[in-house]
């Protein structure tokens, strides 16, 4: 069976069984401020086995796609090296929320692995938790397997926990024999050799653990099963590595082809192929997710993927960017069962490309940057680089380990291992760290909530229409909270009623405030009563139907179950209306002008503006972007009609050509925003009428935020017109000082500027002439045989530095020139070493002595180098040392 085939044939299996089948949820979990990436096949039903939400049907079923980077489920470090670690892989699962357990799991489990799979039954065994006589009499009875392969196993490999607290339960695996044909061992030895492979996991939530560590039967004990389609592919094919299948071959093939090599060759060109297939298929599902290269976070995650495959790509020989080579494989493999794969292909492929560009570009000037900071250890005693220096060095500018030891091994100097891996650690804590603080504020408040036991239908957004199905306005009457939450002081706490200046939270039946979401900021306004007022200054859900209203007392107590009137505040919806509209508006030019690869990568929309992240692999041109303008404005001067439809099954707004954003979850009921001949998307924010209503549109900037992602900022109606007014402003001032009319302030400027380029051109010049000629500065001094000139000299761009050197150099002959310049609170270093000293001494190691008494760091050549630092006022005692350097290199060589 293919690999396809296998996905199928578990869907279809369960699909048959009264399971109803889920597309996979994206890779960036949404409403779960707990998780980084979604991690396990259970990760989209979280709620339902909390109890948090109703599932829509008691079965379910999945090919999840899910990614794995660091903590207990794997080590990076293994992915490549290991035939079975992998950073992205598919979670088959089938899931019962309540319905069926321990028997039925079983079951199924038995006759899908040995009717469908084919598996011979004499190869397989079964886990089962230690105290779980249950699970144990029924692979006895459905499997009829012998007691020797129905293994007790401990609490650390047989019992599953969500967390700390919450549901939690015994587990029981399923393994097959990867050597049926050899003598059965133990099964210790049978399970850490790998011989013994587990290939499914099923979990039998039964119990909630409270914070005691108490234990008690849950009402409704649940499901949740998980086998990676890798490995099952593996087993099924008779392979010894899930890189030998059809998931990963033709990826590795392809990688190989390009290298010029051959996979299959036993060294270490193999692991670097099997890192380079693992880590693309990772990278492709997250750039289709929305996530984009970065500096922390997810994004950060992306980078060191994508980092670590092209260093692997440079041991078998890749000396340009190859991945976004590779990309159209992964789509060839993966892309009929994933359709935003081909969707963001193309801009995907810029993504890698510019990304791997810059990474090459760092490594070319690796070199220098570990040897500055050799230079800078030394020069306080140190033998070896601490381990925080390593990691930034890493970190940075994504030196790998490998290089920064084999640099540091011929400077003979050491690495502080130990201090690396726990400065390591640390950032991937920060890492996994790196959520939203609100999110993890709205935990705090929902774990306060259930502690108490307080529950709630889900909440009804009323902004869009009433019972009536007319628009319901920015208010609603009659609305009572149902629950409240203090702020006050430490943790949130449910309480029954909040004071006069008290800040808390309110959760409402109905709400016609519009909680933060797909790029739209929250509302703002008011809640009033007989006697009381209260200002909401935020709205935020952590599930799908949740509403929390952050608001701060301002008169009276407001308590639960009293009626209040909601009042959203008309000068912070009104013009977030327009500029949502001009978003879709915006993407729709942005399609038409660059072409259907671009996607969205990202947006806000706030009252007083717009931005939009998108993808593209280079800055927009003037024609493009007045273009853009031109078409934003035409649909707005057609005053065209919105058409919004409330509720239409996703499939079928799909089918009608709604745009999606991909890494979005959606629901199988979905809202879609139309301006028709336009632009149509799937869309719950809020949105004007008539585009006539947005006003003018004003692109204010346009820059590069990522690799292959470009932000547009916007305003428009009011905002639009201000920014008309300051720019006119602007330029009127320009006229008053150039003292021409408009029509030639640009021929004005061109002129000045060229007149100011040909005056620093001469007083640069006549500054070299002052310096080369010998004028105030100190005589040179003969050190070891060797003439050496230390001089201060007025504060002066880079390039003339290095022309007065030169000069000095000139009239020198024979020896070295060190000139220092201070300037906006910085130094200057810069060493010259004549040819004839090449062999004795290093212009490089000089800097590198001299820079750490000025705060600073730098390196370069043997005949020329220069650093900088902050300690202007040590400038002088850097210079005095200048001829003690020269004198410990010419005394010792360079060696």
């Amino acid at each position: 069976m293919t690999s396809a085939e296998i996905r199928q044939s578990f869907l279809d299996f369960f699909a048959a069984r009264g399971h109803r089948v889920y597309p996979s949820a994206p890779l960036v979990p949404h409403g779960d401020a707990t998780l980084l990436f979604t991690n396990a096949g259970m990760v989209p039903f979280k709620e339902y086995f909390l109890g948090r939400e109703a599932p829509p049907t008691p079965r379910a079923a999945s090919s999840q796609k899910c990614l794995r980077v660091s903590g207990k489920h794997n080590d990076l470090e293994n992915v490549g090296p290991s035939p079975r670690h992998h950073t992205f892989f598919e979670m088959l699962g089938n899931f019962s929320f309540g319905d069926y357990f321990k028997a039925e799991a079983i079951e199924f489990g038995w006759e899908l692995v040995t009717a469908v799979w084919g598996l011979d039954r004499e190869r397989l065994f079964a886990s089962v938790y230690e105290e779980d006589d249950e699970a144990f009499d029924l692979w006895r009875r459905i499997s009829g397997l012998p007691e020797t392969r129905v293994v007790r196993c401990g609490k650390a490999d047989n019992f599953w926990a969500m967390g700390e607290t919450g549901p939690c339960g015994p587990c029981s695996e399923i393994y097959v024999d990867l050597d049926p044909g050899r003598p059965a061992v133990g099964w210790d030895e049978g399970t850490a050799s790998g011989r013994y492979l587990e290939i499914w996991n099923l979990v039998f939530m039964q119990f909630e653990r409270g914070a005691s560590g108490a234990m008690r039967p849950l009402p409704k004990p649940s499901i949740d099963t998980g086998a990676g389609l890798e490995r099952v592919s593996s087993v099924l094919g008779g392979h010894r590595s899930n890189y030998d299948t059809d998931l990963f071959q033709p990826i590795i093939r392809a990688a190989a082809a390009l290298a010029g090599r051959r996979d299959g060759d036993g060294d270490e060109g193999d692991v670097a192929l099997r890192v380079v297939a693992d880590h693309l298929r990772a990278a492709a599902f997250l750039l289709a997710d929305g996530v984009i290269p970065g500096n922390e976070g997810r994004g950060y995650v992306l980078r060191r993927l994508l980092r670590r495959a092209a260093r692997h790509g440079l041991g078998i020989g890749f000396e340009e960017p190859f991945l976004h080579r590779l990309l159209p494989v992964v789509g060839e493999i993966l892309g009929r069962s994933y359709p935003e794969l081909a969707a963001t292909e193309q801009a995907a492929a810029a993504t890698l490309r510019a990304e791997e560009t810059k990474f090459l570009e760092t490594l070319a000037t690796g070199s220098r940057q570990v040897q500055e900071a050799i230079g800078r250890a030394r020069a306080t005693g140190a033998v070896a680089l601490g381990g925080s220096e390593v990691f930034r060095l890493y970190d940075t500018f994504g030196l790998p380990v490998e290089l920064i030891r084999e640099i540091a091994e011929e400077e003979r100097f050491h690495l502080d291992e130990a201090g690396f891996a726990a400065a390591l650690e640390e950032q991937r804590e920060r890492s996994r760290q790196h959520l939203s603080e609100t999110q993890r504020r709205l935990g705090e408040i929902r774990a306060a909530v259930a502690a108490r036991g307080h529950t709630w239908e889900p909440v009804v957004f009323a902004g869009y229409l009433d019972r009536e199905g007319r628009e319901v306005g920015l208010g609603l009457a009659e609305a009572r909270p149902e629950l409240l939450v203090s702020l006050a002081g430490g943790s949130p706490r449910v309480v029954d009623a909040l004071a006069a200046g008290e800040p808390g939270v309110a959760v409402f039946a109905r709400t016609p405030f519009y909680a933060e979401s797909g790029g739209q900021v929250a509302d703002r306004g008011s809640v009033a009563w007989p006697g009381g007022r209260a200002r909401v200054t935020d709205v935020q859900k952590l599930s799908g139907h949740d509403h929390y209203h952050f608001l701060t007392v301002e008169e009276g107590n407001l308590a639960r179950g009293a009626e209040v009137e909601l009042r959203v505040d008309p000068a912070h919806r009104l013009p977030t209306q327009r500029n949502h509209t001009a978003t879709h508006l915006l993407q729709a030019a942005l399609r038409r002008v660059l072409g259907p690869g671009v996607h969205q990568a990202g947006s806000l929309v706030h009252p007083d503006h717009l931005r939009f992240d998108f993808t593209h692999p280079q800055a927009l041109s003037e024609e493009e972007r007045l273009r853009i303008e031109e078409l934003v404005n035409g649909w707005v001067l057609g005053a065209i009609p919105t058409e919004i439809v409330y509720d239409r099954p996703l499939e079928e707004a799909i089918a009608a050509g709604a745009m999606a954003l991909f890494g979005e979850k959606y629901g199988e009921r979905v809202r879609t925003v139309e301006v028709p001949g336009v632009s149509l998307e799937l869309c719950g924010g809020c949105h004007v009428g008539n585009t006539g209503e947005i006003g003018p549109f004003t692109i204010v900037s346009e820059r590069a935020v990522a690799s292959g992602v470009r932000r547009i900022e916007a305003v428009t109606g009011e905002g639009a017109i201000a920014h008309a007014r300051r720019q006119a402003a602007a330029l009127g001032r320009i006229e008053e000082l150039l003292g021409v009319p408009v029509e030639r302030v640009e021929e004005e400027l061109v002129a000045l500027r060229q007149r100011l380029r040909e005056a620093e051109r001469e007083v640069g010049r006549l500054r070299v002439q002052l310096v080369s000629g010998g004028g105030g500065g100190a005589e040179a001094v003969e050190v070891a045989g060797v003439r050496v000139l230390a001089r201060e000299v007025p504060a002066a761009p880079a390039n003339e530095l290095r022309t007065m050197a030169d000069a000095l150099r000139g009239k020198l002959g024979s020896g070295v020139v060190v000139l220092a310049a201070r300037g906006e609170g910085k130094v200057s270093l810069l060493a010259a070493v004549t040819p004839d000293l090449a062999g004795r001494l290093h212009a490089g190691r000089i800097v590198q002595r001299l820079a750490p008494i000025v705060g600073g760091s730098g390196g370069g050549r043997a005949d020329f180098a220069q650093a900088g630092g902050k300690l202007v006022d040590e400038l002088p005692r850097a210079l005095a040392e200048a001829a003690a350097a020269v004198a410990e290199q010419a005394g010792a060589g360079i060696g």
